[in-house]
C-alpha cells in the first residue's frame, strides 16, 4: 500500500510457507527446501509457537535480527529467493490480497491454526495470509499433524475442505522405500509438492509394481504366492 511496483515485484510470485507450532517441523524444512530446489520463490511466516517447537524439534533458536542465518541453520543453505515476514506483521504482504502468490502451504498445522483459518479467526499472520487463500480462490495446502483428533478438528478439517483447502495429515507412507526418518520425511513433502503442483522427483513413486522401490519387484508368480488360498 503505497509501495512503487517494480519490475521485479510484478514478475515475483511467491508460494507462501507458514510454520505453526504443531510437532513435526522437519516436514516444513523438507518442504521449503523442495520449493527452492524447484525455483520457486518462498515467503516464510513462522508463528510465535513454531519457534518454540523448531528449538524443541532441532536446538535452532530464529531470531529476527539474523532470520537468514537462523533459518539456514535450520534448513540448510537458502538457495534462492526467501523472504521472511514475522507473525504478528499484519502490514505484510501475505496478509492483503493484492499480494501476487501462486498459493500457500502451512506445514504443520496445529489444531489451534486449523481452527483459525477454518473459522477466519486472523489470530496471527499465519491465519491471516491462509484466509486470504481462501477468499482470493488461491491454492491452499493445510498439512495437521495433531493425532488423535477431535471431533471439533475433524468439523474444521471439513470446513476447510468446502472451502477449496487441500488438508493433507501428515501421514508417511511406507511403499517408497524409505530406510531412514529423513527419507520418510522427504518422502511426505515431496506428495505435498505435488499437491502444489511442483515438478520435482520423488523417489519411490508408486508405478503399480509391488516391491519395485527397493529393487525387488514380483512377478505373477510371485504375487500369488503371497496370496492365500481360494482367492
Amino acid at each position: 500500500m503505497g509501495m512503487r511496483e517494480t519490475d521485479e515485484t510484478r514478475s515475483r510470485r511467491p508460494w507462501v510457507v507458514g510454520v505453526t507450532g504443531a510437532s513435526g517441523t522437519p516436514y516444513a524444512a523438507a518442504v521449503i527446501r523442495g520449493l527452492l530446489a524447484a525455483g520457486e520463490a518462498v515467503d516464510l511466516i513462522l508463528s510465535q509457537a513454531a519457534r518454540l517447537t523448531i528449538f524443541d524439534e532441532t536446538g535452532v533458536r530464529i531470531r529476527d535480527a539474523n532470520w537468514r542465518a537462523s533459518l539456514e541453520a535450520w534448513c540448510g543453505p537458502l538457495d534462492g529467493d526467501v523472504r521472511y515476514w514475522r507473525p504478528g506483521d499484519f502490514a505484510a504482504g501475505p496478509s492483503s490480497g493484492s499480494y501476487r502468490v501462486k498459493g500457500m502451504v502451512v506445514v504443520p498445522a496445529s489444531a489451534a491454526s486449523v481452527a483459525g483459518i477454518a473459522l477466519g479467526l486472523s489470530k496471527d499472520l499465519v491465519q491471516r495470509a491462509a484466509e486470504v487463500m481462501l477468499k482470493e480462490r488461491r491454492p491452499l495446502v493445510v498439512v495437521p499433524r495433531e493425532t488423535p483428533v477431535t471431533r471439533s478438528m475433524l468439523v474444521r478439517m471439513t470446513e476447510l475442505t468446502d472451502a477449496g483447502a487441500v488438508v493433507m495429515p501428515a501421514s508417511p507412507a511406507f511403499y517408497g522405500g524409505a530406510r531412514t526418518v529423513q527419507e520418510l520425511v522427504d518422502f511426505f513433502a515431496a506428495r505435498v509438492l505435488d499437491q502444489m503442483g511442483i515438478e520435482q522427483e520423488l523417489p519411490g513413486r508408486w508405478e503399480g509394481r509391488l516391491g519395485g522401490a527397493r529393487g525387488e519387484e514380483l512377478d505373477g508368480r510371485d504375487v500369488e504366492d503371497l496370496l492365500p488360498d481360494g482367492l
